[in-house]
């Protein structure tokens, strides 16, 4: 199928960025839904992203060799093992792993010389990885729930490397700007509405989890998508 086998750089990056974004949606906006498919009691399962930006847990393939590089085996076996949040990020590092392994396995089965190989892997190391974006692992650990404008943040960002121990709100307002959005994974940007999840401490663009600035002045406490079971929100 020619939806499985992209040719170019470009052609692979997009089909990474495809799956990529649907392993996310299954760790973060879909999670519910994400953890009651990966019922123990089932067999070895797999966590599978698309070039679609879709998901899909499923049994992996029976043909030897499969026709792609397999994801990690039985991510269901420890699902209520360990915590949820240690059981996430496990299968995000899985997922981080099998997704370079798709993107080069392309590249060796379309002959990419070195410059290509590492003009892609410089195209997929710009991205935050899945694991970044799911433990929020570049991100704040401040109580402050909004953050609408970032002049002051830009001003923290560039003055951040000079000042170590300068007070909290000039360290809060930089983790502010080095923030990921939990639902697409991008950065923070000028001028959007920034708003953090008051029970897992993640940060979401307004637009991602479908939240107006005049609805957020409103808001006493805010549970994102994952943390509040729905799944009606989605990244535009």
């Amino acid at each position: 199928m020619d939806a499985y086998n992209p040719r170019t750089v470009e052609e692979v990056f997009r089909d990474f960025k495809g799956r990529r974004a649907g392993m996310i949606k299954a760790l973060t906006t879909d999670v519910g839904e994400f953890f009651q498919q990966c019922d123990p009691e089932k067999e070895n399962l797999c966590l599978y992203g698309f070039p679609s930006e879709q998901w899909e847990v499923n049994l992996p393939a029976e043909e030897v060799p499969p026709e792609l590089p397999e994801p990690a085996l039985g991510i269901n076996f420890a699902r209520d093992g360990m915590q949820e949040r240690d059981w996430l990020s496990l299968v995000a590092v899985h997922s981080d792993a099998w997704l370079l392994s798709v993107a080069f396995y392309f590249g060796a089965r379309f002959g990419f010389y070195k410059t290509d190989r590492e003009r892609l892997f410089n195209m997929i190391n710009d991205l935050p990885t899945i694991f970044e974006v799911v433990t929020g692992s570049a991100k704040k650990h401040t109580n402050e729930k909004l953050l609408v404008s970032n002049h002051s943040s830009k001003k923290s960002k560039s003055n951040s490397k000079d000042e170590v121990d300068d007070g909290i709100e000039e360290e809060d307002e930089d983790e502010h700007g080095e923030a990921l959005c939990g639902a697409c994974g991008e950065n923070y940007a000028d001028d959007e509405l920034w708003i953090c999840c008051d029970i897992c401490e993640k940060w979401f663009h307004g637009k991602c989890v479908k939240i107006t600035p005049a609805r957020a002045e409103h808001i006493k406490q805010y549970k994102c998508p994952s943390c509040s079971g729905n799944k009606s929100a989605r990244p535009s």
